[in-house]
Protein backbone atom coordinates (compact mmCIF):
# COMPACT_ATOMS: atom_id res chain seq x y z
CA UNK A 1 0.00 0.00 0.00
CA UNK A 2 1.45 3.27 -1.06
CA UNK A 3 0.64 6.71 0.82
CA UNK A 4 3.18 9.07 -1.16
CA UNK A 5 6.74 8.53 -0.76
CA UNK A 6 5.87 5.55 2.22
CA UNK A 7 5.20 2.05 1.39
CA UNK A 8 3.00 -0.38 4.05
CA UNK A 9 3.60 -4.00 2.78
CA UNK A 10 0.06 -5.11 4.73
CA UNK A 11 0.67 -8.59 4.60
CA UNK A 12 3.55 -8.27 6.26
CA UNK A 13 1.44 -6.61 9.09
CA UNK A 14 -0.73 -9.41 9.28
CA UNK A 15 1.83 -12.19 9.51
CA UNK A 16 3.56 -10.11 12.60
CA UNK A 17 0.09 -10.03 14.31
CA UNK A 18 -0.87 -13.60 13.32
CA UNK A 19 1.73 -15.96 13.74
CA UNK A 20 3.58 -14.43 17.01
CA UNK A 21 2.02 -15.18 20.43
CA UNK A 22 0.56 -12.30 22.42
CA UNK A 23 4.12 -12.13 24.31
CA UNK A 24 6.47 -12.01 21.04
CA UNK A 25 4.36 -9.35 19.89
CA UNK A 26 4.99 -7.02 23.38
CA UNK A 27 8.29 -8.16 23.71
CA UNK A 28 9.45 -7.30 19.78
CA UNK A 29 7.16 -3.97 20.02
CA UNK A 30 9.25 -3.19 23.23
CA UNK A 31 12.35 -4.16 21.47
CA UNK A 32 11.47 -1.22 18.98
CA UNK A 33 10.93 1.92 20.98
CA UNK A 34 7.55 0.93 22.69
CA UNK A 35 9.68 0.77 25.97
CA UNK A 36 9.81 5.24 25.84
CA UNK A 37 5.54 5.00 25.97
CA UNK A 38 5.68 2.77 29.32
CA UNK A 39 8.68 5.17 30.20
CA UNK A 40 6.45 7.87 29.62
CA UNK A 41 3.53 6.73 31.62
CA UNK A 42 5.55 5.49 34.84
CA UNK A 43 7.31 9.00 34.82
CA UNK A 44 4.19 11.31 34.83
CA UNK A 45 2.58 8.61 37.09
CA UNK A 46 5.85 8.91 39.57
CA UNK A 47 5.75 12.49 39.29
CA UNK A 48 2.08 13.20 39.92
CA UNK A 49 2.69 11.04 43.23
CA UNK A 50 5.69 13.00 44.08
CA UNK A 51 3.56 16.26 43.97
CA UNK A 52 1.04 15.03 46.11
CA UNK A 53 2.97 13.91 48.62
CA UNK A 54 5.01 16.45 48.78
CA UNK A 55 1.93 19.02 48.82
CA UNK A 56 0.77 16.68 51.61
CA UNK A 57 3.45 17.74 53.86
CA UNK A 58 3.26 21.28 52.71
CA UNK A 59 -0.07 21.88 53.63
CA UNK A 60 0.11 19.04 57.14
CA UNK A 61 0.58 22.48 59.47
CA UNK A 62 -2.50 24.03 57.98
CA UNK A 63 -5.15 25.21 60.51
CA UNK A 64 -8.78 26.20 58.42
CA UNK A 65 -11.11 28.29 60.80
CA UNK A 66 -14.27 28.64 60.07
CA UNK A 67 -16.17 32.22 60.37
CA UNK A 68 -20.01 32.98 60.32
CA UNK A 69 -20.45 35.99 58.97
CA UNK A 70 -24.16 37.99 60.34
CA UNK A 71 -24.92 41.01 57.98
CA UNK A 72 -26.76 44.14 59.63
CA UNK A 73 -30.56 44.33 59.58
CA UNK A 74 -30.36 47.70 57.17
CA UNK A 75 -28.04 46.77 54.27
CA UNK A 76 -27.83 48.87 51.22
CA UNK A 77 -25.02 47.79 49.68
CA UNK A 78 -24.77 46.55 46.63
CA UNK A 79 -22.79 42.87 45.07
CA UNK A 80 -20.49 45.87 44.22
CA UNK A 81 -18.95 45.71 47.81
CA UNK A 82 -18.83 41.83 47.89
CA UNK A 83 -16.80 42.52 44.41
CA UNK A 84 -14.50 43.97 46.10
CA UNK A 85 -13.82 41.58 49.15
CA UNK A 86 -12.84 39.09 46.38
CA UNK A 87 -10.13 41.53 44.92
CA UNK A 88 -8.81 42.05 48.43
CA UNK A 89 -8.02 38.33 48.78
CA UNK A 90 -6.66 38.08 45.34
CA UNK A 91 -3.82 39.77 47.33
CA UNK A 92 -3.28 35.79 48.88
CA UNK A 93 -1.77 34.75 45.44
CA UNK A 94 1.88 34.19 45.40
CA UNK A 95 3.55 33.05 42.41
CA UNK A 96 4.54 29.42 41.96
CA UNK A 97 7.77 28.39 40.29
CA UNK A 98 9.20 24.81 39.55
CA UNK A 99 11.15 24.77 42.69
CA UNK A 100 8.39 25.84 44.89
CA UNK A 101 5.90 23.19 43.23
CA UNK A 102 8.25 20.22 42.87
CA UNK A 103 10.85 20.60 45.78
CA UNK A 104 9.12 22.26 48.33
CA UNK A 105 5.44 21.16 47.48
CA UNK A 106 3.60 24.47 47.33
CA UNK A 107 0.41 24.72 47.30
CA UNK A 108 -1.92 27.75 46.74
CA UNK A 109 -4.09 28.32 49.71
CA UNK A 110 -8.03 28.75 48.91
CA UNK A 111 -11.01 30.43 50.16
CA UNK A 112 -14.58 28.38 50.61
CA UNK A 113 -17.44 30.66 50.15
CA UNK A 114 -20.89 28.92 51.92
CA UNK A 115 -24.25 29.29 52.14
CA UNK A 116 -26.23 26.70 54.23
CA UNK A 117 -29.45 26.18 55.53
CA UNK A 118 -30.22 23.48 58.24
CA UNK A 119 -33.50 22.99 59.08
CA UNK A 120 -34.35 26.42 57.45
CA UNK A 121 -32.15 28.18 59.48
CA UNK A 122 -29.51 30.30 56.84
CA UNK A 123 -26.03 31.26 57.58
CA UNK A 124 -23.29 33.08 55.56
CA UNK A 125 -19.96 31.38 56.35
CA UNK A 126 -16.18 32.11 54.88
CA UNK A 127 -13.55 28.70 55.36
CA UNK A 128 -10.05 29.51 55.54
CA UNK A 129 -6.41 28.83 56.56
CA UNK A 130 -5.97 30.14 59.50
CA UNK A 131 -2.63 32.35 58.28
CA UNK A 132 -5.21 34.47 56.15
CA UNK A 133 -7.93 35.14 58.78
CA UNK A 134 -7.12 38.69 59.20
CA UNK A 135 -6.86 39.38 55.62
CA UNK A 136 -10.46 37.90 55.48
CA UNK A 137 -11.40 40.00 58.09
CA UNK A 138 -10.05 43.03 56.90
CA UNK A 139 -11.91 42.54 53.40
CA UNK A 140 -14.96 42.47 54.83
CA UNK A 141 -14.74 44.76 57.36
CA UNK A 142 -13.35 47.32 54.95
CA UNK A 143 -16.73 46.75 52.92
CA UNK A 144 -19.31 46.38 55.82
CA UNK A 145 -18.19 47.75 58.76
CA UNK A 146 -21.14 47.18 61.33
CA UNK A 147 -20.89 43.09 60.44
CA UNK A 148 -20.32 40.52 63.14
CA UNK A 149 -17.52 37.82 61.80
CA UNK A 150 -17.72 34.98 65.00
CA UNK A 151 -15.36 31.80 64.31
CA UNK A 152 -17.38 28.82 64.51
CA UNK A 153 -17.35 24.68 64.47
CA UNK A 154 -17.66 23.50 61.13
CA UNK A 155 -21.47 22.16 60.19
CA UNK A 156 -20.47 19.40 57.94
CA UNK A 157 -19.05 17.19 61.39
CA UNK A 158 -23.04 16.61 61.97
CA UNK A 159 -23.72 14.01 59.13
CA UNK A 160 -22.62 10.89 58.11
CA UNK A 161 -19.75 10.62 55.22
CA UNK A 162 -20.58 6.77 54.52
CA UNK A 163 -23.08 5.59 52.06
CA UNK A 164 -25.29 4.00 52.03
CA UNK A 165 -26.15 4.77 55.25
CA UNK A 166 -29.07 3.49 57.62
CA UNK A 167 -30.24 7.30 58.92
CA UNK A 168 -29.59 10.26 56.25
CA UNK A 169 -29.26 10.24 51.98
CA UNK A 170 -27.79 12.78 50.03
CA UNK A 171 -27.91 14.27 46.60
CA UNK A 172 -24.67 15.85 46.02
CA UNK A 173 -23.08 17.70 42.33
CA UNK A 174 -20.59 20.12 40.63
CA UNK A 175 -21.36 22.58 39.08
CA UNK A 176 -19.60 23.49 35.78
CA UNK A 177 -20.01 25.67 32.54
CA UNK A 178 -21.47 24.46 29.79
CA UNK A 179 -18.93 26.18 27.55
CA UNK A 180 -15.23 28.13 27.55
CA UNK A 181 -14.96 29.95 30.65
CA UNK A 182 -14.16 32.65 28.48
CA UNK A 183 -17.62 33.72 27.99
CA UNK A 184 -19.13 35.42 30.83
CA UNK A 185 -21.80 34.73 33.00
CA UNK A 186 -24.85 36.85 33.75
CA UNK A 187 -23.89 39.45 35.97
CA UNK A 188 -25.90 41.80 39.44
CA UNK A 189 -25.47 44.40 36.64
CA UNK A 190 -27.89 42.67 33.90
CA UNK A 191 -30.69 42.50 37.58
CA UNK A 192 -31.35 45.87 37.21
CA UNK A 193 -34.31 47.78 36.23
CA UNK A 194 -34.95 51.25 34.80
CA UNK A 195 -38.66 51.05 34.86
CA UNK A 196 -38.92 54.37 37.43
CA UNK A 197 -36.91 56.82 37.46
CA UNK A 198 -34.07 55.22 40.20
CA UNK A 199 -32.39 52.41 39.16
CA UNK A 200 -33.44 49.18 41.18
CA UNK A 201 -30.91 46.39 41.44
CA UNK A 202 -33.79 42.83 41.33
CA UNK A 203 -31.35 41.40 43.93
CA UNK A 204 -30.77 37.56 42.43
CA UNK A 205 -30.17 36.44 46.29
CA UNK A 206 -33.83 36.41 46.77
CA UNK A 207 -34.58 33.52 44.65
CA UNK A 208 -31.24 31.88 45.74
CA UNK A 209 -32.26 32.02 49.59
CA UNK A 210 -35.95 31.61 49.06
CA UNK A 211 -34.75 27.72 48.38
CA UNK A 212 -33.40 27.45 51.15
CA UNK A 213 -35.64 28.62 53.46
CA UNK A 214 -38.07 25.36 51.83
CA UNK A 215 -36.06 22.96 54.03
CA UNK A 216 -37.55 21.77 57.13
CA UNK A 217 -36.39 19.64 60.30
CA UNK A 218 -34.09 16.77 59.92
CA UNK A 219 -33.21 18.96 56.09
CA UNK A 220 -29.30 20.38 55.07
CA UNK A 221 -29.11 22.44 51.90
CA UNK A 222 -25.00 23.48 51.41
CA UNK A 223 -23.49 25.43 48.64
CA UNK A 224 -20.12 26.05 48.69
CA UNK A 225 -17.75 28.11 46.20
CA UNK A 226 -14.06 27.40 46.48
CA UNK A 227 -12.23 30.31 45.17
CA UNK A 228 -8.29 29.96 44.78
CA UNK A 229 -6.34 33.14 43.49
CA UNK A 230 -4.50 32.82 40.30
CA UNK A 231 -2.51 34.84 38.23
CA UNK A 232 -3.43 36.40 34.45
CA UNK A 233 -2.53 33.44 32.19
CA UNK A 234 -6.39 32.74 31.73
CA UNK A 235 -6.56 35.50 29.99
CA UNK A 236 -4.72 34.71 26.77
CA UNK A 237 -7.64 32.15 26.13
CA UNK A 238 -9.90 34.93 26.28
CA UNK A 239 -7.95 37.49 24.01
CA UNK A 240 -8.01 34.58 21.67
CA UNK A 241 -11.29 33.77 21.44
CA UNK A 242 -11.86 37.49 20.58
CA UNK A 243 -9.86 37.44 18.05
CA UNK A 244 -10.65 34.36 16.41
CA UNK A 245 -14.67 36.04 16.79
CA UNK A 246 -13.54 39.01 15.09
CA UNK A 247 -11.82 36.88 12.48
CA UNK A 248 -8.46 38.97 13.40
CA UNK A 249 -5.65 38.61 10.86
CA UNK A 250 -2.90 40.40 13.05
CA UNK A 251 -2.71 42.91 9.73
CA UNK A 252 -1.68 46.69 11.20
CA UNK A 253 -0.17 45.20 14.22
CA UNK A 254 3.17 44.97 15.05
CA UNK A 255 5.12 43.36 17.39
CA UNK A 256 7.36 39.81 18.55
CA UNK A 257 5.02 37.65 16.69
CA UNK A 258 5.14 39.41 13.91
CA UNK A 259 8.89 39.75 13.49
CA UNK A 260 9.07 36.26 14.11
CA UNK A 261 6.76 35.12 10.91
CA UNK A 262 8.82 37.88 8.67
CA UNK A 263 12.05 36.21 9.66
CA UNK A 264 10.44 32.45 8.76
CA UNK A 265 8.88 33.97 5.30
CA UNK A 266 12.74 35.29 4.35
CA UNK A 267 14.35 32.50 2.82
CA UNK A 268 10.47 31.73 0.48
CA UNK A 269 10.86 35.47 -0.35
CA UNK A 270 14.10 35.61 -1.14
CA UNK A 271 13.34 32.42 -3.84
CA UNK A 272 10.77 34.08 -5.27
CA UNK A 273 12.24 37.30 -5.52
CA UNK A 274 14.81 35.08 -7.41
CA UNK A 275 12.32 33.69 -9.92
CA UNK A 276 11.18 37.06 -10.79
CA UNK A 277 14.61 38.10 -11.94
CA UNK A 278 15.01 34.56 -13.99
CA UNK A 279 11.30 34.30 -15.55
CA UNK A 280 10.07 37.83 -15.23
CA UNK A 281 6.33 39.49 -15.35
CA UNK A 282 5.46 37.84 -12.21
CA UNK A 283 5.94 40.92 -9.46
CA UNK A 284 3.09 42.78 -10.58
CA UNK A 285 0.60 39.77 -10.28
CA UNK A 286 2.41 38.35 -6.99
CA UNK A 287 1.97 41.91 -5.23
CA UNK A 288 -1.66 42.40 -6.48
CA UNK A 289 -2.56 38.92 -5.20
CA UNK A 290 -1.01 39.47 -1.75
CA UNK A 291 -2.58 43.00 -1.13
CA UNK A 292 -2.74 43.23 2.49
CA UNK A 293 -4.70 46.93 2.37
CA UNK A 294 -8.04 45.05 3.39
CA UNK A 295 -9.71 45.87 6.75
CA UNK A 296 -7.55 43.60 10.01
CA UNK A 297 -10.65 42.15 10.65
CA UNK A 298 -14.58 41.37 10.41
CA UNK A 299 -15.72 43.70 13.48
CA UNK A 300 -18.42 45.60 11.44
CA UNK A 301 -19.92 42.63 9.71
CA UNK A 302 -20.48 41.30 13.68
CA UNK A 303 -24.13 40.53 14.32
CA UNK A 304 -25.26 42.41 17.48
CA UNK A 305 -25.48 39.11 19.41
CA UNK A 306 -21.69 38.44 18.44
CA UNK A 307 -21.14 42.14 19.36
CA UNK A 308 -22.78 41.55 22.85
CA UNK A 309 -20.41 38.36 23.83
CA UNK A 310 -17.28 39.91 22.46
CA UNK A 311 -17.95 42.57 24.46
CA UNK A 312 -18.63 40.35 27.36
CA UNK A 313 -15.53 38.72 26.97
CA UNK A 314 -13.59 41.54 27.06
CA UNK A 315 -14.95 42.74 29.87
CA UNK A 316 -15.11 39.74 32.03
CA UNK A 317 -10.77 39.23 31.19
CA UNK A 318 -10.42 43.26 32.58
CA UNK A 319 -11.19 41.96 36.40
CA UNK A 320 -9.46 39.76 38.58
CA UNK A 321 -10.19 35.82 38.27
CA UNK A 322 -9.98 33.26 40.84
CA UNK A 323 -9.92 29.18 40.00
CA UNK A 324 -13.17 28.10 40.83
CA UNK A 325 -15.10 25.02 42.33
CA UNK A 326 -18.96 25.32 42.65
CA UNK A 327 -20.55 22.42 44.58
CA UNK A 328 -24.23 21.71 46.24
CA UNK A 329 -25.03 19.03 48.90
CA UNK A 330 -28.52 18.18 50.37
CA UNK A 331 -28.79 15.93 52.88
CA UNK A 332 -31.54 14.60 55.16
CA UNK A 333 -32.92 12.04 57.12
CA UNK A 334 -34.04 9.21 55.37
CA UNK A 335 -37.81 9.94 56.37
CA UNK A 336 -38.32 13.38 55.38
CA UNK A 337 -35.50 13.16 52.46
CA UNK A 338 -37.52 14.53 49.30
CA UNK A 339 -34.61 15.58 46.48
CA UNK A 340 -37.19 17.71 44.15
CA UNK A 341 -38.45 20.13 47.06
CA UNK A 342 -34.24 21.13 47.26
CA UNK A 343 -32.43 20.31 44.59
CA UNK A 344 -34.97 21.63 41.79
CA UNK A 345 -35.30 24.93 43.83
CA UNK A 346 -31.65 25.05 44.00
CA UNK A 347 -31.11 24.37 40.02
CA UNK A 348 -33.55 26.27 39.31
CA UNK A 349 -32.16 29.37 41.12
CA UNK A 350 -28.52 29.02 39.61
CA UNK A 351 -30.23 29.03 36.01
CA UNK A 352 -31.15 33.43 36.68
CA UNK A 353 -26.82 33.22 35.86
CA UNK A 354 -27.31 31.81 32.83
CA UNK A 355 -27.19 33.24 29.26
CA UNK A 356 -28.21 30.73 26.57
CA UNK A 357 -25.95 32.25 24.08
CA UNK A 358 -23.01 33.11 26.14
CA UNK A 359 -22.78 30.74 29.36
CA UNK A 360 -24.31 28.45 32.10
CA UNK A 361 -24.34 26.88 35.02
CA UNK A 362 -25.48 23.55 35.27
CA UNK A 363 -24.97 20.57 37.81
CA UNK A 364 -22.23 17.87 35.53
CA UNK A 365 -20.94 15.88 38.07
CA UNK A 366 -23.75 14.24 40.40
CA UNK A 367 -24.75 11.09 42.30
CA UNK A 368 -26.95 9.78 39.40
CA UNK A 369 -25.80 7.49 36.89
CA UNK A 370 -27.54 5.08 34.69
CA UNK A 371 -24.81 2.73 34.12
CA UNK A 372 -23.97 -1.00 34.35
CA UNK A 373 -24.01 -1.11 38.53
CA UNK A 374 -25.84 2.14 38.99
CA UNK A 375 -26.96 1.61 42.52
CA UNK A 376 -23.11 1.05 43.45
CA UNK A 377 -21.52 4.07 41.31
CA UNK A 378 -24.31 6.29 42.57
CA UNK A 379 -23.11 5.70 45.93
CA UNK A 380 -19.42 5.78 45.58
CA UNK A 381 -20.18 9.09 43.91
CA UNK A 382 -22.42 9.91 47.38
CA UNK A 383 -18.98 9.02 49.62
CA UNK A 384 -16.77 11.26 46.96
CA UNK A 385 -18.45 14.26 47.27
CA UNK A 386 -19.16 14.43 50.76
CA UNK A 387 -16.12 13.85 51.66
CA UNK A 388 -14.77 16.39 49.07
CA UNK A 389 -17.28 19.07 50.37
CA UNK A 390 -16.47 18.36 54.17
CA UNK A 391 -12.55 18.69 52.86
CA UNK A 392 -13.04 21.72 50.97
CA UNK A 393 -10.82 19.69 47.78
CA UNK A 394 -10.93 21.59 44.51
CA UNK A 395 -9.06 18.30 42.59
CA UNK A 396 -12.56 16.12 43.36
CA UNK A 397 -15.28 16.15 40.64
CA UNK A 398 -15.56 18.22 37.72
CA UNK A 399 -12.49 20.30 36.87
CA UNK A 400 -12.61 24.12 38.16
CA UNK A 401 -13.03 26.80 35.74
CA UNK A 402 -12.28 30.79 36.10
CA UNK A 403 -14.66 33.02 37.10
CA UNK A 404 -13.87 37.05 37.40
CA UNK A 405 -14.79 38.69 40.69
CA UNK A 406 -17.96 40.17 39.32
CA UNK A 407 -19.46 37.09 38.71
CA UNK A 408 -18.31 35.61 41.96
CA UNK A 409 -19.89 38.42 43.47
CA UNK A 410 -23.28 37.60 41.49
CA UNK A 411 -23.17 34.40 42.75
CA UNK A 412 -22.54 34.79 46.52
CA UNK A 413 -23.36 37.94 48.31
CA UNK A 414 -24.87 39.45 51.30
CA UNK A 415 -29.09 39.93 50.54
CA UNK A 416 -29.80 43.98 50.40
CA UNK A 417 -32.35 45.04 53.15
CA UNK A 418 -35.27 44.65 50.74
CA UNK A 419 -35.07 40.80 50.63
CA UNK A 420 -37.66 39.35 53.13
CA UNK A 421 -35.35 36.15 54.75
CA UNK A 422 -36.96 35.84 58.40
CA UNK A 423 -34.71 32.35 58.85
CA UNK A 424 -31.53 34.26 57.94
CA UNK A 425 -29.62 35.84 60.48
CA UNK A 426 -29.31 39.29 61.07
CA UNK A 427 -27.57 42.31 63.76
CA UNK A 428 -30.86 43.90 64.91
CA UNK A 429 -28.54 46.24 66.69
CA UNK A 430 -25.01 47.99 66.02
CA UNK A 431 -22.09 48.68 68.50
CA UNK A 432 -21.52 52.23 69.07
CA UNK A 433 -19.41 54.13 71.06
CA UNK A 434 -20.74 56.03 73.86
CA UNK A 435 -21.10 60.09 72.90
CA UNK A 436 -18.19 62.60 73.94
CA UNK A 437 -21.26 64.59 76.17
CA UNK A 438 -21.51 61.62 78.40
CA UNK A 439 -21.63 62.13 81.97
CA UNK A 440 -18.73 60.25 83.24
CA UNK A 441 -18.50 58.72 86.89
CA UNK A 442 -15.49 59.25 88.82
CA UNK A 443 -14.20 56.56 90.91
CA UNK A 444 -11.75 57.32 93.62
CA UNK A 445 -9.57 54.64 94.77
CA UNK A 446 -6.17 54.37 97.72
CA UNK A 447 -3.47 53.24 95.65
CA UNK A 448 -0.59 53.38 98.07
CA UNK A 449 -1.14 56.50 99.77
CA UNK A 450 -2.78 58.36 96.58
CA UNK A 451 -5.64 59.20 94.63
CA UNK A 452 -6.28 57.47 91.32
CA UNK A 453 -9.09 58.34 88.83
CA UNK A 454 -10.60 55.78 86.83
CA UNK A 455 -12.36 57.07 83.76
CA UNK A 456 -13.09 53.71 81.54
CA UNK A 457 -16.94 53.86 80.74
CA UNK A 458 -18.37 50.00 79.81
CA UNK A 459 -19.22 50.04 76.12
CA UNK A 460 -22.75 50.67 74.96
CA UNK A 461 -24.63 49.28 72.48
CA UNK A 462 -27.72 50.48 70.73
CA UNK A 463 -30.75 49.55 69.06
Amino acid sequence: MQFGPLYIDVDQINRFFSEQSTWEIISQITAMGGWLILFHLLFFAGLAMWVEWKESRYTAHWKWVVLAVDIPLLNVQTPKAVEQIFAHLAGAHEHEDIAKKFWHGYKQPHFSFEIISIEGYIQFLIRTEETFRDLVEAAVYAQYPEVEITEVDDYVTSVPTQFPNETHNMWGADFTLTESDTYPLRTYQDFEHTISKDTQLKDPMAAFLESFTRIGPGEQLWFQILVQPTGNDWKEKGIAKVKELVGDTGHGHHGGSQILQALANAPIKVLEFAGQQIFGGEEDAHAESNDDSGPPNKIQYLTPGESKLVEGIEEKISKIGFKTKMRGVYIARKEVFKVQRAVSALIGAINQFNIPSANSLAPTYGVHTSYVGAVWRANYRKRLLMNAYKKRKMKVGANPFILNIEELATIWHFPMSHIKTPSLQKIEGKRAEPPATLPIERVVAPISGSLEEVNEPPPMKFG
